[in-house]
């Protein structure tokens, strides 16, 4: 059966079905219900309660009219049924709205009911329209409705019409089946077939859920087959080099040069890569800390794993000034073991590159830091044993890649000092095993936050002083850089000509992402040399440079920045001994959403707490930065709320693949057929094929 095969489907409604992404039967098939009209619950106008509870609503339009002025104005469809009167209300004039409707016509509206006098009332109600005599008949069953958008409405592509389309596929087609029998019996799914048919001819709200619960996990079943047939193919078909010598360089470093004790979460995350590189397989581990864990000291004892068993490493970060940062700390921490590391970064003079190069290519240089420079055609290692990335999410797939291509199948460390929650680093992260460390390093002292209104201004400044007296640093943010007439925001330039005359004893410099990379690298290095003891800046301070005598990160306008973002500048701040002191200041008006927001920050520091807020708020689009983060687009499946779905479809598909990795036993049949292209375009998009 073929689209042109359906009754009504004029030339303009294939057009405009193909440019809404259908152009076979199964993607109409797959076109599923935005949400369903449940008529077996409507509810009489005159018994309603009016105190908020969400109901449906069926009525005749009964008057249309336009009300108030000015910013008052808004649009009033009052709708009767047999027994009252019931008035949705759209607030700001709602022409758009007014244009759909025409008195007479029978609408069902839906959402939370409110009761002013005798009149209930409904604010921005979602609506249908009930076109016909068959519908009123049809009152009593459950009615899905289709996304609507501006294709398909300008071919009066109703759901109605929609439904029936599906209606006659269902009749003539039947999805083959390939989910095995024991897995769907195991976690109660429907077959195939049958589920297609819930979804869009349900019988009950339990059979659409069902049907729904089915095609979620039928994404997420195969989404996770293809990273554990990549983990097999690519990672434990790779034999690792075997670092079976810990004895010298690491075993003096941890026994006679570090200058603390490691927290329990760096002991246990050392003794996961120890047993990595002894495996023999490939380590591809990330290790997930919060901000100032003390990561970069696990990542130095896997350096020194390589470097005892005569490997080199290399440790790439995603800008010079923190490559800079990682080569200080590095040789200040290996200087005692009189370890060879080199620093690769851009804008280094040619003779220095070319021995850098030199040292690196004949083995003399043990470890390199750098930048993307590391990857360069140029760049040839003698023995490339292990590879460390910092800040993994600022790295894309193919860079990664080019990493593993410098060497024979080195061990592979990733670190992230952006707290995922857990669903979001199941599905991101499946190929990597997981280490996480939690707690702060001895003497660290955890951040008091506070929320102040815009008026303690001066109350804020006398404390910063005194801080400064004491030897401090600060940070205040801002989120603009020159000021918007739109937005009522303070700005960086206007606060960095202020701040210069509210502390005349102190350096105070500027920092934002419009300046050139040499004159901010210059700026930061002076705040990093105590050179600047106020820096005024922009959100570019955000991730990664370590300034351990910082003690005061003051953030204007804080109810205008995402949580995470909040919680990665207060980052900056309490890397030393110093009691350090996150001020988040907001403005007159403030959202929930906002309240919420500086309300979390002030109550904890836990990273994981904060990002699972942050998911549960912005979506893990928004949250990761879409298409550039490697999150793959489900149609169906939301990893946030179906995180329960997500682990059986992955213990289901983990398992298959350990057992039959081919997928050659029978009952495998019709999901081979259907994996097997799944798979090659996910390995072209992740380059992994």
């Amino acid at each position: 059966m073929k689209l042109i095969d359906l009754p009504k489907l004029s030339t303009k409604r294939i057009k405009a079905l193909s440019e809404s992404g259908i152009d076979s039967i199964l993607d109409l098939l797959n076109f599923f219900p935005r949400r369903y009209l449940d008529r077996t619950t409507v509810t009489k106008i005159q018994q309603l309660h009016g105190n908020g509870e969400q109901v449906t609503v069926v009525g005749r339009i009964e008057k249309i009219q336009q009300q108030g002025r000015g910013r008052k104005k808004r649009l009033e469809i009052i709708i009767r049924d047999d027994t009252a009167s019931l008035k949705g209300v759209w607030f700001k004039g709602g022409h758009y709205i007014k244009k759909q409707f025409s008195e007479g016509e029978l609408v069902a509206f839906f959402g939370k009911v409110k009761k002013y006098g005798r009149q209930f009332s409904i604010a921005h109600p979602e609506y249908d329209k009930i076109s016909d005599n068959s519908d009123i008949q049809d009152l009593k069953k459950i009615v899905p409705i289709y996304p609507s958008n501006k294709l398909l409405s300008k071919t009066r592509t109703t759901s109605k019409l929609i439904h029936k389309w599906q209606k006659v596929i269902l009749k003539h087609e039947s999805p083959p089946e390939f989910i095995p029998k024991n897995v769907r019996q195991k976690h109660k799914l429907p077959k195939r077939h049958e589920a297609y048919r819930m979804i869009h001819f349900p019988e009950s709200t339990s059979e659409y859920k069902q049907a729904f619960k089915r095609f979620k996990f039928e994404e997420l079943f195969l989404f996770e087959l293809s990273v554990a047939k990549t983990k097999h193919e690519v990672i434990e078909k790779h034999q690792g080099k075997i670092f079976d010598n810990l004895e010298n360089y690491t075993s003096k470093f941890f026994n006679e040069h570090l200058p603390f004790e490691l927290t329990k979460g760096q002991k246990s995350a050392l003794s996961d890569i120890k047993n990595d590189v002894r495996s023999g397989i490939q380590m591809n581990r990330l290790i997930q800390g919060d901000v100032g864990s003390g990561k970069t000291v696990v990542a130095i004892g896997a350096i020194l794993m390589a470097v005892d068993n005569n490997c080199q490493a290399a440790f790439m970060a995603p800008t010079e000034i923190l490559a800079e940062q990682h080569f200080r700390t590095l040789s200040n921490f290996l200087k005692p073991l009189g370890i060879n590391i080199r620093l690769l970064v851009g804008n280094q003079k040619m003779s220095l590159r070319t021995d850098i190069l030199t040292d690196i290519e004949g083995g003399n240089c043990d470890i390199v830091v750098g930048t993307h420079a590391v990857i360069q055609k140029e760049v040839n290692f003698h023995d490339l044993g292990l590879a460390v990335i910092d800040e993994q999410h600022r790295f894309g797939v193919k860079q990664r890649a080019e990493i593993l291509k410098k060497g024979s199948h080195p061990h592979v460390l990733v670190m992230s000092a952006t707290p995922i929650p857990r669903s979001l680093a199941m599905t991101l992260y499946s190929d990597l095993d997981i280490s996480i460390i939690k707690g702060l390093p001895g003497g660290r002292k955890p951040v008091k936050t506070a929320v102040r209104p815009q008026q303690k201004h001066n109350d804020i400044y006398n404390f910063v002083e005194d801080e400064l007296n004491k030897g401090g640093q600060a940070y205040v943010v801002y989120p603009l850089v020159e000021e918007s007439e739109k937005m009522d925001l303070k700005d960086a330039t206007a606060g960095y000509e202020k701040l210069q005359k509210r502390f005349p004893n102190f350096e105070v410099g500027l920092l934002h992402g419009q300046m050139k990379s040499d004159n901010k690298d210059t700026v930061m290095q002076q705040f990093i040399n105590n050179e600047i003891q106020v820096l005024v800046s922009t959100t570019v301070i955000e991730v990664g440079v370590d300034v351990p005598n910082a003690s005061i990160m003051l953030v204007e306008h804080a109810e205008r920045f995402g949580l995470s973002q909040l919680h990665q500048l207060r980052g900056r701040i309490g890397r030393g001994n110093r009691q350090s002191y996150c001020i988040l200041i907001h403005g007159h008006k403030v959202s929930k959403e906002g309240q919420f927001r500086l309300g979390k920050m002030a109550q904890t520091n836990d990273g994981f707490e904060i990002a699972e807020a942050d998911l549960e708020l912005r979506g893990p689009g928004d949250f990761l930065g879409t298409k550039q983060s490697g999150l793959p687009e489900f149609r169906v499946a939301d990893i946030v709320e179906d995180q329960f779905i997500l682990e059986q479809a992955k213990t289901a598909a983990w398992k298959m693949m350990e057992d039959d990795p081919s997928l050659t036993q029978p009952e495998y049949q019709e999901l081979r057929k259907v994996f097997i292209p799944y798979y090659k375009e996910r390995s072209k998009f992740y380059g992994t094929g």
